[in-house]
């Protein structure tokens, strides 16, 4: 009987552990972790349909028309960590290899927000309001202001 209640035991304890991690990733979800930010590009999700599909695809232009400066960039960051991993760091060439992907990282980011400028300036008001609210969420809550001590 020992071992039949143990068994019990350890079956309850496993199905606790499981509903807690299926609770627990269930929360995560919903409360927006799940890797999409608040940008113009993630704003863009919430565009209605039409436009949204529009907006994506534009976006997807940006990327295809932007693949090898992308690989690039990757290569750059798989250069930097290939120098990384040497026993001696050379600094000079790290230093080359993160400005190589951190401009690449840039051209592909000045690409896609001057297709969404196009965009924007393309679209509705309402359309605009809602890419609006994705970048004031993005750049968080308004600071509070500080009152004036006097003197």
């Amino acid at each position: 009987m020992s071992m039949g209640r143990n068994l019990i035991i350890a079956s309850v304890v496993l199905n606790v552990f499981l509903a807690g991690a299926l609770a627990g990733g269930a929360v995560w979800i919903r409360s927006g972790k799940s890797g999409q930010g608040y940008s113009l590009e993630a704003a863009g999700g919430r565009l209605p349909d039409q436009e949204r599909m529009l907006f994506r695809k534009a976006l997807r232009e940006v990327r295809r028309e932007s693949r090898q400066v992308i690989l690039d960039g990757q290569q750059a960051r798989r250069e930097a960590a290939d120098l990384l991993r040497q026993p001696v760091v050379d600094t000079a060439a790290l230093s080359a290899a993160l400005k190589r992907a951190r401009n690449a990282d840039i051209a592909v980011r000045t690409r896609l927000e001057q297709r969404i400028i196009e965009f924007a300036a393309a679209g509705s008001a309402a359309d605009r309001a809602v890419l609006a609210e994705g970048l004031a969420r993005r750049a968080g809550p308004q600071p509070k202001a500080e009152p004036k001590k006097s003197p």
